[in-house]
């Protein structure tokens, strides 16, 4: 019998050419080469190696070490490489010369798939803001009165912006709970997560010129997961006036997979009802395409399911993002990344944040290895997530994974 092809992918296998996500990968043979590689199945394709047989005229951007010449050539480029891609991988005839360009995943590194530019994260689950302000607001209204006017978000740090499987190191800072008569420094002891789901800006943008609802496509290359690591007793104490700061600025953790924004056509879904009349910049109700999009997640602590956010249930959707931060005027630049904000959705297994399911402590999680409230030393963390593609098949988006480790402070 002859050996089976890494091409011969089980049914619905969720990473087959109707995906086809981009990272960046290193061999064992030449660790220090990083190249532009492309997930079918179990294995990862050698972009670059492949670039000369495509056919593509955008085909040398693949012979390069991260995704941003690519990003920066814009859609165009970007719909032609990917059907390039498409066409060579489904085509029997090709086999002999994709087969030895395949290289298994548990053989490579997996690096970081683009250089960061800006990082600029958002807060746009109703029922994520609406259980946070319960929790801190009790006796007021659990949204604040602008919250379904505009997107709200922060700015980021870029450089901290890290690839799955990168320990997160406990941050240290300074908290003070209302029983404390002073500050204190020290390791954080309510470490959390923020189950999200990132997008990733290819073509940039000119200064002092918006981006419309309906140019998002012109400018998203893709998305990939976000884990929004949260320090909440040092965001608590500091973010008063002007918002999150070192609580969250210490780790960042994507996928080292991105999806194209073309392999989730079959997942556009229409978004929540709006209460109120939106400004024109953000008014999409005219718009023929949905800008929701139906990605399931799951989050799982030390292999232990906890959470599993529906992203179709975000009030605002990424392009109403992208137009918001770009209104004024901002421009856009390749290898920006904005996070969604948290995914929550109504039921308690939804929350997708520890913040959320624990009530902010008071109701422990019950785990095989003991009971948790926010996370431990040497806790792992692992988000997945899918989406349906055409004809019944799953889109995987990969898995962002991440694992405490002890303060430096310590």
């Amino acid at each position: 019998m002859p050996e089976q092809s890494p091409l011969d992918l089980a049914e619905g296998d969720p990473f087959g050419p109707h995906n086809l996500p981009y990272g960046v990968f290193s061999t064992a043979d030449e660790p220090g080469r990083r190249r532009l590689g492309v997930r079918i199945g179990s294995h990862v394709l050698d972009a670059g190696a492949a670039a000369h047989t495509l056919g593509s005229p955008y085909a040398a951007l693949l012979a390069q070490p991260n995704l941003n010449p690519l990003l920066a050539a814009g859609r165009t480029a970007w719909r032609d490489v990917r059907r390039a891609i498409t066409a060579w991988v489904t085509v029997p005839a090709h086999r002999p010369d994709i087969e030895p360009l395949l290289h298994p995943l548990d053989s490579v590194t997996l690096h970081l798939p683009y250089e960061v530019a800006d990082y600029v994260d958002f807060y746009a689950s109703e029922h994520h803001a609406t259980n946070v302000g319960k929790m801190f607001r009790p006796d007021g209204d659990a949204l604040t009165p602008n919250w379904k006017h505009l997107p709200i978000g922060y700015h980021g740090r870029a450089g901290t912006v890290v690839v799955s499987g990168t320990d997160v190191v406990r941050p240290s800072g300074q908290r003070k709970t209302p029983a404390d008569p002073a500050p204190l420094f020290g390791p954080s002891v309510k470490l959390d997560i923020e189950a999200e789901v990132g997008f990733l800006v290819g073509t940039p943008s000119e200064l002092g010129r918006p981006v419309a609802l309906g140019d998002f496509r012109e400018h998203v290359f893709g998305v990939t997961l976000l884990n929004d690591w949260s320090a909440r007793d040092i965001q608590a104490w500091e973010y008063v006036p002007l918002g999150p700061f070192l609580g969250k600025s210490f780790a960042t953790s994507v996928s080292a997979w991105v999806t194209p924004l073309e392999a989730l056509d079959a997942a556009r879904t229409e978004p929540p009802a709006r209460d109120f009349e939106l400004l024109p910049y953000l008014d999409d109700s005219g718009d023929e395409e949905p800008g929701g999009f139906d990605l399931r997640i799951t989050v799982a602590i030390n292999g232990h399911v906890v959470s599993e956010p529906p992203f179709a249930t975000m009030y605002w959707t990424a392009a109403q993002q992208l137009a918001h931060m770009t209104v004024n005027g901002a421009s856009l630049r390749t290898g920006d990344l904005f996070g969604s904000g948290t995914v929550s959705g109504p039921e308690v297994h939804q929350r997708g944040s520890l913040l959320e399911l624990t009530w902010n402590g008071r109701d422990a999680l019950e785990l095989p290895e003991g009971k948790r409230t926010f996370l431990e030393d040497g806790d792992v963390v692992t988000m997945t997530a899918w989406a349906p593609g055409p004809d019944g098949v799953r889109v995987g988006l990969g898995e962002v994974t991440g694992r405490i480790a002890s303060s430096a402070a310590e």
